[in-house]
């Protein structure tokens, strides 16, 4: 089966991915005119208009969705608005929050809009006031009330030397705003529903509104009021005057005087003569490559929730295009002359149901998106052609041998069959004759002369293309249908086609899958059954080599089947829930298999494992198709992302094999500059790995030599400065643990000490660190403060423990340490029996106790019996359990345990110590 000579695929590696970057809210465009700006949730994400690349995103920490946001008109500030009031200035290049305030208003705010010097900042909240914002000066300079409800548009007044702000809100009116008095000049009042755009004539002094209530209207600034109200016969979201002296007679201007263009529900763009209150062109939607009847069309229009209705509308003056933003969040570019197309980009695409590579070397894709359009997006700038031909959600796709020809079914019953030519795709012929929804389709592989459909009713299907699918250009032939066969008990979920056309394999909802003959005239013929699934079997797919079938099931499991006699070679199991997709790769000896999990799973058929399990989605992977040359392949998801793969060659490995052997030698040549105590080289390689641990093992090996301070502070003295701001960051790492913080701060003090303040501040991010630093000190004090504390409480109850009840040969001479504490310590008061904190005192007299006499209060006792249990225990396990009476006896084991005690007690404060060196940390900070 396998070819000894072939080499395994073993890893994919992400190309590209087109994932959704606008799910509504405002759009807005560059001065420059190369990016735009999309709200998205959290996100405001930039794209840019040459590539389809997302560039540059900035989100705010909170995660609170933004309500609006603005560009200044220079480029340079972007300000966001989110529901927790909140505003935020953004280098939106850099990503980097420059500036954050409250905002006054005390609801969310729904507009923003920057004058034209890029200075002032008007927002309208949901509260119904206006505020004017200085971003130069950093204060509010207008507070605006008046209007009522939703303050949903705030405009400045192309010309800043009028000082004018225009404004809508619930009210339906207009108000003008002179900013020099703070008052409402006037109130525009025309329209009987919302005030959705404004435009300005080139010299200002007209002005024109769009509004829901199907009316455009035609102000004069000067005399304050409507020159005409124009109706437009459809809910109008955008509006925009057409730059003057440019020649747009290909879009009906025929004279000098201003039009206007609109966009609304009927989705396409109109241009209005205002003198005459006629429209003078009226786009076609070229898109459209299925027409409907006039009757459907218009049904259409009256619905409220039309997805090709159109929901802003933006001018690129400086290269004469338009920009529109559809309800479906598709941002399509025109070139102004005419209104033709430039570009599309889809801001979000629905759950991907299906997907596939297409075209002359696969440089398009086409998707099926859990909608009746299909989506064709060209690899190399993202941009997007759609697909209308099907009236109901389209369910699976399949491509024709030669990648220019594929077909698609959907749940409106219908089978289309579409032809790419020179970029454009358009439908060429069509079949409807089942009697639900067609569920699965698949082309015949030979040459493109007909296809195989699965439906919901249980059927399966095959039909003949037309002999020449380029008769006409514009009409769409029928398919012809050549044969209906009762195939399964259940819904049919696969079919599939062999690589010689000779037969048809289908799989169902009732666990099986069968095997036809199409080899023969009319009906098909059924030549077996494949049963073992234990659930109903979602994908079939024939080897492109070999006489197996592979299918999965949503059992879990993938199996593979001989065609000779229709039993099970081999099953795979790997994946957590229903293996969605299944298809052959490396020539027939390699599978790749996709999940409702979200995994894609790389499997090697002769010795059934997984060699690799690639994690790119959150949610079920429908779409898996790999390209004619066996090196590519795109996943499609729920989650609304497309991943296009690329093969990692043996090239790639080799490099990868390179690196690794590398840092193996590095690890090797660290282990010998260490074993021969060349510190100062070694400290340098390990920094030159970039791997904190790997440097954290060097210290700790110079920490264990004699005069290890000496040696450290030469040791590191000696390194280049990258090497020491290397270090720096190295010790904020290591200090968040506690095994791990005497470490860092040994390090820190030397270059503390060492190092000038004005120099260490100098080190690329030193401030940040220095920072990060001071909190995890100050608990590790405390935390070595407590452990004095409590040995010297132990210290305390040990001496106690010990004179009671003492043998009279017991050395007279004997004291306890009395010497005085640098650290606070803690005694017990008589009168109480609480813990006090005493700074500075002597832990007793100084006087000499009687061995032989009691405790003097019982209350005293009494406080301490647990202390004095944990401690008599911890003296009974040395010494095998022996007592005297109530007090244990005093043997060499219990002088070996004082021994340690004060050890401990002596490494406490040597810790202490050398934590109190970063007490310089916050004086370096505020110098």
């Amino acid at each position: 089966m396998a070819n000894p000579h072939l080499h395994f695929k073993t890893n994919y590696a992400v190309s590209s991915k087109i994932e959704p970057f606008y799910k509504g809210g405002k759009v807005q465009i560059s001065k420059d005119e190369n990016y735009i700006f999309c709200t998205c949730g959290s996100r405001i994400n930039v794209l840019e208009i040459s590539t389809g690349k997302i560039v540059h995103s900035v989100e705010h920490d909170d995660q609170e969705d933004i309500t609006s946001f603005a560009l200044s008109s220079d480029d340079e500030l972007l300000v966001t608005a989110s529901r927790a009031l909140l505003l935020k200035q953004w280098d939106w290049r850099q990503a980097q929050c420059t500036r954050s305030w409250r905002a006054i208003h005390t609801a969310p705010v729904a507009s923003m809009d920057f004058d034209s010097t890029s200075t002032l900042l008007a927002t309208g909240g949901c509260d119904g006031t206006i505020k004017i914002w200085d971003v130069v000066k950093q204060y509010c300079t207008h507070n605006l009330r008046g209007s009522s409800g939703v303050v949903h548009l705030v405009q400045f007044h192309p010309d800043i030397s009028r000082l004018k702000l225009f404004s809508s809100s619930m009210d339906c009116s207009i108000w003008m705003w002179d900013l020099s008095t703070s008052l409402c000049v006037c109130m525009l009042q025309s329209h009987y529903s919302a005030v959705t755009s404004l435009s300005f004539s080139p010299d200002g002094d007209t002005m024109i509104s769009s509004g829901r209530d199907k009316i455009c209207t035609v102000w004069d600034l000067k005399q304050q009021n409507a020159k005409r109200a124009i109706p437009v016969y459809e809910a109008v979201e955008g509006v925009i005057f057409l730059p003057e002296n440019q020649d747009f007679s290909q879009i009906g201007v025929k004279n000098p005087k201003l039009h206007f263009v609109t966009a609304g529900s009927k989705g396409i763009l109109r241009v209005w003569d205002p003198n005459t209150a006629r429209c003078v062109f009226s786009q076609t939607l070229g898109t459209v490559s299925v027409k409907k009847d006039d009757e459907e069309g218009e049904e259409e229009e009256k619905k409220d929730d039309n997805p090709r209705s159109l929901t802003h509308l933006l001018l690129l003056p400086a290269s004469s295009r338009l920009a529109t933003v559809t309800a479906e969040h598709n941002i399509t570019l025109y070139q102004l002359a005419g209104l033709t197309t430039l570009q599309q980009f889809v801001g979000y695409n629905d759950e991907v149901l299906d997907v596939k590579f297409l075209g002359k070397d696969d440089s398009h894709i086409v998707v099926a998106t859990n909608s009746c359009q299909l989506k064709v997006f060209e690899l190399l700038t993202n941009s997007c052609q759609i697909l209308y031909g099907h009236t109901d959600t389209v369910l699976s796709l399949d491509v024709f041998r030669k990648g220019s020809l594929f077909a698609s079914c959907a749940k409106d019953r219908s089978v289309c069959v579409w032809q790419m030519d020179s970029g454009h795709v358009r439908c060429v012929a069509r079949g409807t004759s089942h009697t639900n929804a067609v569920g699965c389709i698949s082309c015949s592989r030979m040459k493109a002369s007909f296809v195989a459909s699965g439906s919901l009713d249980c059927t399966v299907k095959v039909w003949d293309l037309p002999a020449d699918l380029t008769a006409a250009e514009e009409s769409i032939q029928q398919l012809t249908l050549r044969t209906t066969e009762k195939a399964h008990d259940k819904d049919v979920n696969s079919v599939a086609v062999s690589p010689n056309d000779k037969l048809l394999a289908s799989a169902s909802q009732d666990r099986t899958a069968k095997l036809w003959s199409l080899a023969g005239e009319g009906n098909l013929g059924l030549l077996g059954v494949f049963r073992g699934h234990r659930r109903g079997v979602w994908t079939v797919c024939f080897s492109p080599v070999d006489q197996v079938l592979a299918t999965s099931s949503a059992d879990g499991t993938t199996k593979l089947w001989s065609l000779q006699d229709f039993s099970c070679l081999k099953t795979f199991e790997g994946h957590d829930a229903s293996v969605l997709k299944v298809i052959f790769v490396s020539r027939g000896t390699q599978l790749l298999t996709s999940g409702s999990d979200g995994l894609v799973k790389l499997w090697t058929i002769k010795t059934n494992e997984c060699v690799k399990t690639l994690d790119a989605h959150q949610d079920k992977v429908w779409g898996l198709h790999g390209n004619r040359r066996d090196n590519r392949m795109v996943t499609g998801s729920a989650d609304s992302n497309i991943t296009v793969w690329e093969d990692v060659t043996e090239m790639e490995v080799a490099e990868e094999q390179a690196k690794q052997e590398e840092q193996i030698l590095k690890q090797q040549e660290l282990s010998n500059l260490l074993q021969e105590k060349k510190y100062l080289k070694a400290l340098g390689l390990a920094i030159s790995l970039d791997q904190p641990h790997t440097v954290l093992t060097v210290i700790k090996a110079i920490r264990q030599t004699e005069d290890s301070s000496e040696l450290l502070e030469k040791t590191v003295l000696k390194l280049r400065v990258d090497q020491k701001e290397a270090l720096l960051r190295y010790c904020g790492v290591w200090n968040t643990n506690a095994k791990n913080c005497q470490d860092a701060q040994v390090v820190l003090q030397v270059l503390l000490t060492h190092v000038p303040p004005e120099e260490l501040l100098q080190y690329q991010g030193a401030r940040t660190h220095l920072e990060g630093l001071v909190p995890y000190t100050e608990r590790h004090m405390q935390r070595i403060g407590r452990l004095l504390q409590a040995s010297m409480f132990l210290n305390y109850m040990w001496q106690k423990m010990r004179v009671v009840g003492e043998p009279s040969s017991m050395d007279q001479d004997e004291e306890m340490d009395t010497s005085p504490l640098v650290q606070p310590f803690f005694t017990i008061d008589k009168d109480r029996g609480d813990v006090e904190n005493r700074e500075g005192e002597d832990r007793d007299s100084g006087q000499d106790e009687d061995p032989s006499s009691p405790l003097e209060d019982e209350e005293e006792e009494d406080a301490d019996v647990s202390t004095t249990r944990r401690v008599s225990a911890r003296i009974q396990s040395k010494e095998g359990g022996k007592t005297n009476g109530r007090h244990p006896s005093v043997s060499e084991e219990s002088s070996e345990e004082e021994d340690m005690d004060e050890e401990e007690e002596e490494e406490a404060g040597k810790a202490a110590k050398r934590l109190s060196a970063s007490s310089t940390l916050s004086q370096t900070i505020a110098s």
